[in-house]
């Protein structure tokens, strides 16, 4: 009989139910946490349980895979940030024109080239993880931003430049499949909060690392002449260098998500995945066999909870169920257990068709999120440029009749800027969850929305105040988007998934959310950079950001439309066809008629595959009988949801 650790079950009966004892640790770390973020110790979780001398060596592995594999997430917004710091200098290179306006302007059309590009495939790549999978996806995304990267690093004029990077923008669905990815792996919602944080936590760490990885190491013969010496290929290239750097991380990335990433669509999930039997493989051979208890301690363990641990003698299994999956993982045996791979779909029945994904409320939140990104990186835009022009020596004519900035350095500005991106960090983790776990998903968001167009009222008259107060307002300001920022996102991640009818449309939903965002966040800086150039113009510099106010004032008018559903796994779980007792009874026979070759070791191949989800399972009570002459023995499977 397999069963719970005895230490792991008194610390789960010890905590709140539902709150922490189904976390899935594993996926979330492969996707992009990192590891002191939910260390077992944070969770209440101990590698060696404090209170009983029994090894939890799955958690172990969880802990020790949480070490590596945030490179899965945080390599993209590295590669992605990463041209921002030479893209003007890169396009200067060119030699296409020698007007600064017009260098910028082309140093703008190539950042935009991938965002253009990503709206247009991010429906295509959201379809497209429906039909093959999140994991293939995921992974292709990241090889598609590799080979663009290899590209612009040897682009030798500006179209190639941009052709690269549409290249990336078009083989890259990953925003999208990231968020559905995190819907179907946490479907409980006191987890919601502090696991849609994580993502955006992960993306404002990579991008701090990429504009710093893409300065230091652009124009190496340059910056570097003792070791980079002229005439060799970062001489003719000179913006090859960090791109490579780049490439290295993504593929780190790849190899990681292959061999650690676990499938997550409710239909593809239990395919055999030789990656990750390699990488369940390799975490059994480097790490479990070097795990030892201390001589001093006293192990009284029963044979139940060893045999839970005894992982060297069995082969790395076939099929791995998710953290979330309720129900035990098929396994693909040698000789064939039968003409249909999947167990599970014999045992539950054929899925029905594919419910309509867009309903009106799905509509709803995808409108709700292109309006907050569109005013959101429009505010982005804008806030550099203000704090960066000259003072205006014009004459005032209140309310609206003024222009100017505040006249600030550059070097001021990066490092204010440096500020917002560490503050940001630390909202994202513990901010966002604390007022959602408080005051609800839809409220929280709807709040934020009505307290923030006055920002964008208000920031342009900092220039009226007095000069001493000038630095703090603008600090204020800041802090106040970024925290807007950082709790309005996530609610809106969590408002989609939730609203969505089925997981097995969740996809295609959050491709077209995604899809959205960049249209808007390719729209929204052209469209407010006009602006504000004809208010400069005009005198009247408050228009841009005044049309950013209405924005989102018009988007906080539009969330009252909005309603928050409980996440969509119970309700799943409960309209699943159940089995009848004879129906039961034939699949079992069926499944032993068809194992004459069996063997004790086999069928305990069969169970290995289940113990990384043994605790979110439903009570089960399966007899695996092999037959006369291969030491018939029945195996009970006992587990708790």
């Amino acid at each position: 009989m397999f069963k719970r650790p005895s230490c792991f079950q008194r610390w789960r009966n010890g905590e709140p139910a539902g709150y922490w004892s189904a976390f899935p640790i594993r996926q979330l770390f492969v996707l992009g946490m990192s590891d002191f973020v939910f260390a077992p110790g944070v969770l209440g979780v101990s590698v060696f349980a404090a209170d009983g001398p029994c090894l939890n060596r799955r958690l172990f592995a969880e802990w020790l895979q949480g070490t590596f594999q945030p490179l899965v997430r945080i390599c993209e917004p590295i590669a992605f940030m990463s041209i921002f710091p030479y893209v003007y200098h890169m396009v200067e290179s060119f030699h296409v024109t020698d007007n600064d306006r017009k260098i910028a302007l082309y140093a703008g059309l190539i950042t935009s080239s991938f965002t253009f590009a990503e709206f247009s495939a991010g429906m295509f790549w959201g379809r497209m993880s429906d039909r093959i999978g999140r994991k293939p996806v995921l992974v292709m995304g990241l090889i598609g931003t590799a080979i663009s990267m290899v590209v612009f690093g040897f682009a030798p004029n500006l179209p190639t430049a941009m052709i690269a990077r549409s290249l990336g923008g078009l083989l890259n669905g990953n925003i999208g499949v990231l968020q559905t990815m995190v819907a179907e792996i946490v479907t409980v919602k006191e987890h919601q909060p502090r696991a849609y944080s994580i993502m955006p936590f992960i993306w404002c760490l990579g991008s701090i690392i990429g504009p710093a990885l893409g300065g230091a190491l652009s124009q190496p013969c340059d910056n570097y002449p003792w070791f980079f010496q002229r005439g060799t290929i970062f001489e003719r290239f000179p913006f090859l260098l960090p791109n490579l750097v780049c490439v290295v991380i993504l593929g780190s990335g790849v190899v990681v998500g292959l061999m650690f990433l676990e499938e997550t669509h409710p239909e593809k999930k239990h395919r055999r995945d030789p990656g990750l039997e390699l990488g369940n493989w390799l975490i059994a051979k480097c790490c479990y066999s070097r795990v030892k208890l201390s001589q001093d301690t006293d192990v009284q363990a029963d044979p139940a909870a060893a045999d839970y641990f005894d992982y060297e003698n069995i082969p790395p299994p076939e099929y791995r169920s998710t953290e979330s999956s309720p129900q035990l993982g098929p396994v693909k045996e040698l000789d064939g257990l039968s003409e249909c791979d999947d167990i599970e779909k014999q045992m539950n029945g054929q899925s029905g068709g594919t419910p309509k994904a867009f309903t009106k409320q799905v509509i709803f939140n995808i409108i709700a999120y292109g309006i907050l990104a569109y005013h959101s990186v429009s505010f982005d835009q804008l806030m550099p440029v203000f704090l960066s022009t000259p003072k205006s020596n014009d004459n005032v004519t209140l309310p609206f009749q003024f222009t100017g900035g505040l006249a600030l350095s550059t070097k001021t500005i990066g490092f204010m800027l440096a500020v917002q991106g560490v503050y940001s960090m630390i909202a994202q983790l513990w901010l966002f969850p604390f007022a959602v776990r408080h005051f609800g998903t839809l409220r929280t968001f709807r709040f934020v929305l009505l307290v923030w167009p006055p920002l964008y009222f208000l920031v342009p008259y900092l220039i009226l105040l007095p000069e001493k107060l000038q630095m703090t307002a603008a600090y204020v300001a800041l802090i106040s988007k970024i925290t807007f920022h950082v709790i309005a996102f996530p609610s809106t991640a969590i408002l989609i998934a939730n609203a969505a009818p089925s997981s097995k449309v969740l996809g295609s939903i959050n491709g077209v959310a995604a899809s959205t965002a960049s249209l808007s966040r390719a729209f929204g800086p052209s469209v407010t950079g006009f602006l504000h150039s004809k208010g400069l113009d005009s005198g009247y510099s408050v228009i841009s950001w005044w049309a950013c106010g209405i924005v989102c004032a018009i988007g906080a008018i539009q969330s009252f439309s909005l309603e928050e559903a409980e996440p969509r796994k119970d309700a799943e779980r409960e309209s699943e066809p159940k089995v009848a007792p004879a129906n039961s009874d034939a699949l079992r026979a069926s499944f032993a008629a068809n194992k004459e070759a069996g063997s004790p070791e086999e069928v305990r191949r069969l169970l290995s595959s289940a113990r990384t989800s043994v605790d979110e399972m439903e009570v089960l009570h399966l007899e695996l009988t092999t037959p006369a002459g291969s030491n018939a023995e029945t195996v009970e499977l006992l587990a708790q949801d």
